[in-house]
């Protein structure tokens, strides 16, 4: 193999080409980047950039030293094999690295609506949070939540649209997601509520009401960047399709990241996680793999959300519980954990209980039971749970 392909400039496009250095690959390595920017991270975005307690999140790789042709501002426009086109004319490769992340969800509507994806996103949004700013922000999920703890803290008068029933109900279920409620003090939080478009002057509802605001947040969630291969003869479905060793249906392609839609052998199903950690640490097979060795990603998903003044971390694959069980009430610390039919741990969400999550994470791992009735104890460690 002597050219490597990366499309997608995020943190698991330069992960790969990282570990592919590090693995001794010495040949030539082409990263294809749609945003002008050098890599950056995304999660402080919505978190750090947005609250204004820093400017950007670049990641500090020396891209030269790194021996990568880097090609900002280029996008992918199709797949062939063994060549990819792009706007700058086309890229031939021996290997090629699917990294093209995610695309936000927009709304119908000819007024302006923002989202919050990308370094310029976050500026943009930033720079409209100020005092006196009416702000309606569509969607009380992970990044719905995180934009409006920072307009709240900017002083803007913030309304929260959702649909489902409580605030996170399409990400944990509506039952954790009311447990959050209480923390959306001072903001307007409209459940149930229904967008019919996004108009001049703010949002009209679905049955003819108008939430007005000078700033729209749609925050609904992604889709996997992949429509620059709907011709191409690669398995898609909800992203790229790849087996346990993030192996696509097209030789000598790999994919990671957000748009990849991976085998697990832990869940016995495919899953496709949008989360940092996946792009951190999926890599690392990734690399394995074009390099014909023998690697398996099977990680137990975590992600982590500030919101509020609170901590929310997250381990683990909850649709594979059966069982919902709380550790902690509502007015202080708290986690949430999902027990398997035979008491397995499939996942918690641990809410300013740090030592929750870390060892949470570990019994997921290695697949322990635990005692159901010790652990609503939240005096008790999880780890001292385990039978």
């Amino acid at each position: 193999m002597n050219h490597v392909v990366v499309v997608g400039a995020g943190l698991a496009g330069l992960r790969t080409v990282e570990a592919l250095r590090s693995r001794g690959f010495t040949g030539r390595v082409t990263m294809v980047g749609r945003e002008r920017h050098r890599p950056y991270d995304r999660p402080p975005l919505s978190k750090a950039v947005l609250s204004g307690e820093a400017d950007d999140s670049y990641i500090g790789t020396d891209l030269a030293a790194l021996g990568v042709d880097f090609w900002p501002g280029v996008s992918a426009k199709s797949l062939r094999a063994g060549v990819v086109e792009t706007t700058e004319g086309e890229l031939g490769y021996d290997g090629l690295v699917i990294a093209t992340g995610a695309d936000p969800i927009r709304l119908p509507g000819d007024g302006p609506q923002h989202v919050l994806r990308t370094l310029d996103d976050a500026h943009e949004v930033r720079a409209m949070l100020v005092p006196g700013a009416r702000v309606a922000i569509i969607g009380a999920g992970w990044i719905g939540a995180e934009v409006a703890t920072a307009a709240r803290r900017a002083g803007c008068e913030v309304t929260v649209v959702e649909a489902g029933p409580a605030p996170l109900a399409t990400a944990v279920g509506a039952e954790i997601g009311a447990r959050t409620e209480r923390w959306y003090d001072g903001i307007d939080l409209r459940l149930g509520a229904m967008v019919d478009s996004v108009d001049e002057g703010g949002v009209r509802l679905v049955g003819g009401a108008f939430v007005d605001a000078h700033v729209v947040v749609t925050g609904i969630g992604v889709r996997p960047a992949v429509e620059w291969l709907a011709d191409a003869d690669i398995d898609l479905h909800n992203g790229v399709v790849t087996d346990e060793r993030l192996r696509a249906s097209l030789p000598g392609v790999v994919a990671v990241g957000d748009c990849a839609a991976w085998w697990s052998r832990r869940w016995q199903t495919r899953l496709r996680v949008e989360h940092w950690d996946s792009a951190l640490n999926a890599p690392e097979v990734a690399a394995a793999t074009l390099l014909g060795e023998d690697a398996v990603y099977d990680p137990v998903p975590y992600f982590w959300s500030e919101q509020f003044g609170h901590m929310v971390q997250y381990a683990g694959h909850h649709p594979a519980g059966e069982r919902l069980l709380y550790r902690g009430d509502t007015e202080g610390k708290w986690s949430a954990v999902w027990l398997t039919a035979d008491d397995a741990l499939a996942a918690v969400l641990a809410v300013d209980r740090p030592r929750d999550l870390v060892q949470g994470r570990r019994i997921i791992a290695s697949g322990q039971r635990l005692d159901a009735k010790r652990l609503v104890d939240p005096e008790v460690s999880l780890r001292d749970c385990v039978v």
